[in-house]
């Protein structure tokens, strides 16, 4: 039994398959990004899971694709976690967007691969490996025109009575706004980026108002600048997205890579139906 997982800060989808691709089962985790979450954390969350205690022993291969595993240490630490529960079998960990990457380029083209979500990444892939120009410190610095940034905005904006009034009783109606209830899910509870993530919503949700395209093109233009053109052929190859943010904004990215003469390739939710293909191929 194979294991591939799509981590994100807010959830990981999981899914079970044996060798010839067929679905076992699938289901689905909060996140377990090992940035933000201790080891027990990460295994509590895992037991909550019922298909995946119970086939912990019967898998033979993991394959983990996550947010926070950009860096050395994190893959060693959450491998040697994983390695503890999944005692069967080989751990595999590599950052999220390999799994981008290998949903959105089935024949290994070059492209830029970005992450619009939660949070924010992109690379160039050679076809090969990838290679990335721009080391992310997480959501507190960076996270360019991912949903924690987008939501920080609208929580700054309304806060500093910046928000239209028609907007802000909107606002108001659909999220818990009390001062001591903000800081509590900021500074208190875990996953305080995956908490502002879940204002996004509202932003797409109201996406044709001037007051929100705003601020959805300027964060579009700040990913553009400080992430894609790192890339000195970025206008010679296409750029494909996963992430809800790009997915829910597709239309918006679209006249941004006009506006810039750029080519926006394959934009999906989420990878890991792709990801099956991608290793059953390569199997």
């Amino acid at each position: 039994m194979k294991l591939i997982v799509d981590s994100g800060s807010t959830k990981a989808d999981w899914i079970a398959i044996d060798d010839n691709g067929k679905i076992l089962f699938t289901t689905q985790t909060l996140g377990l990004n090992p940035e933000i979450l201790e080891g027990d954390e990460i295994v509590e969350r895992l037991n909550d899971r019922f298909d995946i205690l119970q086939n912990k022993k019967n898998a033979t291969h993991l394959f983990f694709y996550g947010a926070g595993c950009g860096t050395e240490r994190m893959k060693v630490e959450l491998s040697q976690i994983f390695q503890s529960y999944f005692s069967n079998a080989i751990i595999s960990v590599h950052e999220d967007t390999y799994a981008a990457v290998y949903a959105t380029t089935p024949k290994g083209e070059e492209a830029i691969v970005s992450i619009l979500g939660t949070g924010s990444n992109c690379s160039f892939f050679d076809g090969k490996e990838l290679h990335q120009k721009v080391q992310s410190l997480g959501y507190i610095v960076m996270d360019d025109c991912s949903g924690n940034v987008f939501g920080k905005e609208l929580i700054r904006k309304y806060y500093f009575n910046k928000m239209p009034k028609h907007l802000a009783e909107q606002f108001e109606k659909e999220y818990d706004l009390d001062p001591d209830f903000i800081k509590s899910k900021l500074y208190k509870e875990p996953n305080p980026n995956a908490y502002l993530a879940t204002f996004a919503k509202f932003l797409i949700q109201h996406k044709e108002d001037d007051f929100c395209k705003k601020i959805i093109f300027k964060g579009m233009k700040s990913f553009v600048k400080n992430y894609i053109r790192q890339y000195d052929n970025c206008k010679q190859v296409p750029v494909h997205f996963v992430g809800s943010i790009a997915f829910y904004l597709k239309e918006e990215l679209q006249l941004t890579f006009d506006k810039y003469e750029m080519q926006l390739g394959n934009v999906l939710r989420r990878p890991i139906d792709g990801l099956i293909a991608y290793h059953v191929a390569n199997k």
